[in-house]
């Protein structure tokens, strides 16, 4: 049995808001400059080449990528061999989203109540996703949600007779609805199967998958790469002024689901898909 003191979690968790919200992910970045070289006109080559400009600054002068420093979104993953000491870890992340925050000189976007409206004014709480794995580390995972594009996110609830066919629709539908409002280029994180939070959550997990990493699953892959390819014809394009660059990846997570149904949820997420990762 190993332990970890929840004090180091709290140092753990701030230090990735702020690199998390800092730095564009190099598979990204590398992304971006394949799709620029690949654009014909130069409107969407131009705002490519601005948000390459954008990311270089912000990383070089530990800016914010965006205004929008996004609802944290914390994914750990606890081996079952730890035990934490000091007390709550839960309470350690909050800590740590808030020191972040604070330190990193990060906007605080969350309000207490989803209708009342009151700024919490350190951005928090934060959504924290749980997993229990085989070990005696504790992998974390900080990702900051923007809402512009968590804004044109969807869940559809298919009946197994649509079949591909719907899983399809309801996916492209997602994205000819959002049209620029998400700001791309989009990465598209789909959960498919399990029941509707099962899908939603296997949805924004995709979004940490690489960009440029391809699922093990062959009927997924071609899924993914059909897709990607429609949605790149759709000319809705970088910043929605056209283009070929209107998505950059679509990622698709998939769990068993019941005879009766096919859930498909869709977690939308700009070009600045942020997320950090540490292990302890």
């Amino acid at each position: 049995m190993r332990e970890i003191d929840v004090y180091r979690i709290e140092d753990q968790v701030a230090a990735l808001c702020i690199q998390a919200n800092t730095i564009l992910g190099i598979d990204i970045e590398t992304q971006l400059r394949r799709m620029r070289d690949e654009e014909i006109d130069e409107r969407p080559r131009a705002i490519l080449d601005e948000l390459l400009e954008n990311a270089s600054l912000a990383k070089e002068k530990s800016l914010p990528i965006c205004q929008d420093t996004g609802m944290a979104v914390v994914y750990i993953q606890i081996g079952q061999d730890v035990h934490f000491t000091g007390g709550s870890i839960e309470e350690a992340i909050h800590r740590g989203v808030a020191k972040g925050y604070r330190e990193g000189y990060l906007r605080a976007s969350v309000v207490s109540d989803p209708l009342l409206r009151v700024n919490t004014g350190d951005n928090t709480p934060a959504v924290i996703l749980w997993d229990i794995v085989p070990g005696d580390h504790v992998d974390i995972t900080v990702a900051p949600k923007g809402f512009g594009s968590e804004n044109m996110s969807s869940l559809t609830m298919l009946s197994p007779s649509q079949g591909i066919a719907g899983v399809r629709e309801a996916i492209l539908g997602t994205v000819r609805r959002a049209g620029p409002n998400p700001c791309p280029p989009i990465i598209l994180g789909v959960g498919i199967g399990g029941t509707m939070d099962m899908a939603a959550r296997l949805a924004k997990l995709a979004l940490l998958r690489p960009v440029g990493e391809k699922s093990p699953l062959a009927h997924i892959r071609e899924l993914e790469e059909g897709l990607l390819d429609e949605i790149n014809r759709m000319d809705i394009g970088p910043a929605g002024l056209g283009g070929k660059t209107t998505a950059l990846a679509v990622h698709i997570l998939t769990y068993p689901t019941h005879i009766a149904g096919l859930p498909v949820a869709v977690n939308m997420s700009c070009h600045a898909t942020r997320h950090a990762h540490a292990r302890l």
